[in-house]
């Protein structure tokens, strides 16, 4: 296992489209008419935690149990909208044989405003 270091960040991109909307609906059961109907733009507006996915898919490549996500939905993300997460590793505290990580994330649209901040505790490592 490597080390995980404070300051290290990882990126991740992604656009939502409409079957995701629609299908994340249907699995969760959050399927009010915002996110099944389309707005005067054809979008539909995306579930805040099918975009809490993004955090989450970085932790799942990084192998972390996740212990507390603090996430605060600041503005709405549409289908068709890119949006680009950025997370960063602020605390790293060895502990046994793993790594208690304390990651700060900010996910963006393209325009650069932040749509969902976190700060994510968790374990990477076998303990």
């Amino acid at each position: 296992m490597s080390r995980p270091t404070e300051g290290e960040q990882f990126t991740i991109e992604r656009t939502f489209t409409t079957e995701e909307v629609r299908r994340f609906a249907a699995l969760s059961g959050d399927d009010q008419p915002r996110h099944t109907d389309p707005d005067a733009d054809g979008r539909l507006l995306v579930q805040g935690l099918l975009t809490a996915t993004l955090p989450t898919a970085i932790g799942g490549d990084l192998e972390m149990l996740a212990h507390e996500m603090d996430i605060e939905f600041r503005r709405p993300v549409y289908t068709g909208e890119s949006i680009t997460c950025e997370w960063t590793h602020e605390t790293v505290e060895r502990q046994g044989g793993r790594y208690a990580v304390t990651a700060d994330v900010d996910c963006r649209n393209a325009d650069g405003e932040t749509v969902l901040s976190a700060t994510i505790e968790g374990f990477v490592g076998d303990g």
